[in-house]
């Protein structure tokens, strides 16, 4: 339906300039309602006045009492102007893109002194530069590496202040400058290799040759030749990775970015297929919950921005299943941000139309997966979002937990949980090595950095919380995992068994929640199936060694006999059981009679003795 006329903002409207700008609605209490751009902000504010919208817009403009404007030079001014104004006043009728946990980036703390480098999986407003998403997630690893040989940023932890006596072991390595000792360096030396930093990850490579170039022949010049040597070998590493990258980027390897769209039931999925050197390294899900049924072309208009305002790396090409407003100030300003030109396009036959069909098809498959339920969030989930203060309601919790057996053979359980349900094809198990004695808290921290090692290197994703059984000393074991690893931000918690009590970093006193909450009972769920995940890998493990032993002790059987027996039988009860002829199918006519011989002599020895002692 259109809004009814004339409308209380009618009059105000009309008396916006017709100029490139944002204009910003909002509600009888002063609250922002929604931020839009324009090229003419009188022509498109208008137009909600006088065009039907969808449900979403129609209610922002029936709470509307007011519009406010601001004037740009252009309508790309505008676009980045709006994208701020969302970012930071998240109005409640934009839709907005969720903090992208999922994909690795690297950031520099320059609210730091010294500056530090470091892995992580949120982008938070922190006055910290990102830089990324790399994919796969390995090449930030190799990415802070390569930081750490060409300018030698520092990724420690500690606060810096020239106290220490002596530095550490990477700056022997001139991997790190060492700010932590007085005189090893400058203030302006370590600023000056942060600059060198930031032109590196933002791919402005051509500025940084010429900058190391200068200040090669002015070392040159001064007779710093060791300085100089120092920084033509950086501009030489510099220089072969640029050649790479644009190897990478040549016509024949495509790189591209190609989205898909679902819109049902008020819900709306988007999945991005990432393309990088001509295959497809990755596919991004997003999602938005009771948007109304928003078109593609809108759904895409606001969220484009969005995303690429929190990347560095643009592709050469966007491909679209929709067109967007404000096309010409998009491409102008992601053509600004990538430093050569950027292409939307609108693919309708050959194989970029296929590559658009899938990323379709995959956005209705992950719309169907992630709103199966009607769209309903786990009571227990949202619990936990509350109590937490998380972003979301986790959608997927892993847990630990750790089973000795006798003083030895500690072995770590990892289970999944995941939208309402165990995932048991997801669990995992570590036998803990190198403890000389049962250890909790160093088996936890072995058990979470294997796990999440092993997940960084492989590009999965992190889960949307990790709960460790145990108390405040486990849960502290687990953090320095992660810290190590770059990635202490992932949500974790941990749960004592022995009052259900919840440790929460930060927080001087653990959380106690009544039994009957919600959240809690998920905890407990995971923990209790963790536990007797636990239990039973650990049992396995242990009657393994048992079956290994016994079987040992037989004549004629080695490794590669043991393994047959193990895999046809399963156990030793089954070996015992085993008749004559099924033992001779596993391993032949005259070993299998040795075996079966040897087994029932044993029997027989057994029983003999037991027949005597019931004599006596």
């Amino acid at each position: 339906m259109s809004v009814p006329s004339p409308h209380p903002l009618a009059d105000r409207i009309r008396e916006l300039p017709d100029r490139p700008g944002i204009y910003i609605f909002k509600d009888a209490e002063g609250k922002i309602l929604y931020v839009g751009k324009a090229t003419s902000l009188r022509k498109r504010a208008s137009s909600y006045m006088t065009r039907d919208h969808e449900p979403r817009l129609e209610a922002m403009v029936s709470e509307a009492v007011d519009i406010e404007f601001v004037v740009t030079d252009s309508a790309t001014e505008a676009l980045l102007l709006e994208n701020n104004w969302i970012k930071t006043k998240k109005p409640r009728f934009n839709i907005l893109l969720r903090d992208d946990k999922t994909y690795p980036y690297l950031k520099l703390t320059l609210q730091d002194d010294y500056p530090r480098i470091a892995f992580t999986r949120r982008v938070r407003e922190d006055k910290a530069e990102y830089f990324g998403p790399f994919l796969p997630g390995g090449m930030a690893r190799k990415a802070i590496k390569l930081v750490q040989k060409l300018f030698q940023v520092r990724i420690c932890r500690i606060e810096i202040d020239g106290g220490l006596p002596r530095p550490c072991l990477y700056h022997a390595m001139h991997r790190c400058l060492g700010p932590c000792v007085a005189g090893l360096t400058t203030k302006t030396a370590y600023d000056e290799a942060v600059q060198q930093t930031r032109l590196f990850l933002s791919g402005r490579t051509e500025q940084l040759v010429r900058r190391l170039k200068k200040e090669m022949w002015e070392a040159a010049e001064g007779e710093e030749y060791e300085r100089a040597a120092q920084l033509r070998d950086t501009l030489a590493e510099v220089e072969l990775t640029t050649q790479r990258r644009h190897k990478l980027a040549s016509v024949e390897d495509e790189d591209l970015d190609v989205y898909g769209v679902h819109v049902a039931g008020g819900n709306a999925a988007v999945a991005v297929l990432v393309m990088r050197g001509g295959q497809i390294l990755d596919r991004r899900e997003l999602f938005w919950e009771n948007v109304g049924p928003v078109s593609a072309e809108e759904l895409l208009t606001e969220i484009l921005p969005q995303i690429y305002d929190r990347t560095t790396f643009i592709p050469k090409e966007i491909h679209l299943p929709a067109p967007v407003d404000g096309e010409e100030a998009l491409l102008e300003w992601l053509s600004a941000k990538k430093d050569e030109k950027v292409y939307l396009r609108l693919p309708s036959r050959g194989p970029k139309a296929e590559r658009v069909a899938l990323a379709m098809h995959n956005a209705e498959l992950a719309h169907k997966r992630r709103f199966r339920g009607g769209g309903q969030e786990s009571p227990g989930a949202a619990a936990l979002e509350e109590h937490l203060h998380l972003l979301e309601p986790p959608r997927r919790i892993e847990g630990f937990d750790i089973s000795h057996f006798q003083g030895g053979e500690t072995v770590a359980s990892m289970v999944v949980w995941e939208e309402g349900k165990m995932r048991k094809g997801d669990y995992r198990s570590f036998n803990v090595k190198g403890l000389e004695q049962p250890d909790d808290f160093a088996s936890i921290r072995q058990a979470v950095e294997r796990r999440y090692r092993r997940i960084l290197e492989e590009t999965g994703a992190l889960p949307d919380l990790i709960l460790i059984d145990g108390g405040r000393g486990q849960l502290n074991a687990a953090l320095d995992a992660l810290a190590d690893l770059g990635v202490e931000e992932t949500p974790i918690v941990s749960l004592a068994k022995r009052e259900e009590e919840v440790y929460v970093p930060g927080l001087p006193e653990p959380l106690r929640l009544p039994k009957d909450d919600h959240g809690l009972r998920l905890l407990q769920q995971v923990r209790d199936e963790a536990h007797r995940f636990a239990v039973s890998r650990h049992r396995a493990r242990r009657n393994a060694r048992t079956l290994h032993s016994k079987l040992d002790e037989l004549a004629g059987i080695g490794p590669r006999r043991r393994k047959l027996l193990l895999t046809q039988l399963g156990s030793l009860t089954a070996v015992r059981e085993a008749p004559l002829e099924k033992l001779q199918e596993v391993l032949g006519q005259v070993v299998g009679r040795k075996v079966f011989d040897q087994l029932h002599a044993a029997e027989a020895a057994g029983d003999a003795m037991s027949r005597s002692e019931g004599a006596t």
